[in-house]
């Protein structure tokens, strides 16, 4: 199959994200369906989070069986760094957002844009869901390039499948705060969250680094784990236990039947 062609594949499976995003143009919904899309985002970053930090695992836990004790470590220390920085990371970006935000001073959701608290935790889901996309990019170009091309096929659709709930995930919060991002916002954090299973895919196809793909799924996890600890704040505003733990199973069920098809693949 032709460079080109592969190219398009994981175009085709980053572009699905958008499918999910329509969701961020909901006019003001009632509390419980706030709650409700609240706690569906949170499922599926749980379940999202679990599935990164598990294939983030995957080369570390391989070393330490063959008794390759120093790969082992290097792998274990990019898992660990990358965490980390994903984490903390976010932390510091989001009070350096937060005094920019102060200083603004003008209407939250009109002129102030990503400044936005809703918006700028859709932007930061997106970042974290682009992460673990250049991941799975890479995952595509990668068996594409080693002539394995019904491998590929099965990912791409696997990984669309999965795509489309992740696109979700990223709006459904401020869709759940009442605020009505505009189709420009949908189009960017679409290509933020989207365009990197493409851009995996092109350097999936020249060469593999295991070292490189635990290092993006690393900050992937750090960045996730960072939104849900946000996801689960705004949630408690809400005082809706029972929607709350009913949305969350069904967003983290929901996580688990899409990535069953790229299980079946074999991937």
């Amino acid at each position: 199959m032709s460079a080109a062609r592969v190219a398009l594949m994981g175009a085709i499976a980053g572009c699905t994200i958008f499918v999910g995003l329509p969701i961020g143009r909901l006019r003001a919904p009632m509390p419980r369906t706030r709650a409700l899309l609240n706690s569906l985002a949170i499922g599926i970053l749980v379940f999202l989070l679990w599935d990164v930090l598990a294939h983030a695992w995957e080369p570390v836990n391989g070393a330490i069986k063959d008794r390759r004790y120093g790969p082992a470590l290097r792998e274990g220390l990019v898992l660990a760094g990358g965490t980390g920085l994903g984490l903390v990371g976010l932390v510091y970006f989001d009070r350096w957002v937060a005094r920019r935000a102060k200083a603004y001073g003008g209407p939250p959701d009109t002129a102030a844009g990503w400044r936005h608290p809703a918006a700028h935790l859709a932007l930061l889901i997106a970042v974290g869901i682009g992460l673990h996309n250049f991941a799975e990019g890479l995952a595509i170009g990668s068996s594409a390039a080693t002539g394995e091309l019904s491998l590929a096929l099965l990912l791409v659709i696997g990984f669309g499948l999965h795509n489309g709930t992740e696109g979700f995930g990223i709006v459904a919060p401020a869709a759940a705060a009442g605020t009505r991002l505009s189709w420009s916002h949908l189009g960017l954090l679409g290509l933020i969250g989207g365009g990197p299973t493409f851009v995996g895919t092109l350097i999936g196809q020249r060469f593999t680094d295991e070292t490189l793909s635990v290092a993006f799924l690393s900050l992937a996890a750090g960045s996730i784990l960072y939104v849900v600890i946000e996801l689960l704040a705004v949630g408690r505003k809400f005082n809706a236990k029972s929607v709350t733990t009913w949305g969350l199973l069904a967003g983290l069920l929901l996580g688990f039947a899409t990535d069953a098809i790229v299980t079946a693949a074999g991937a």
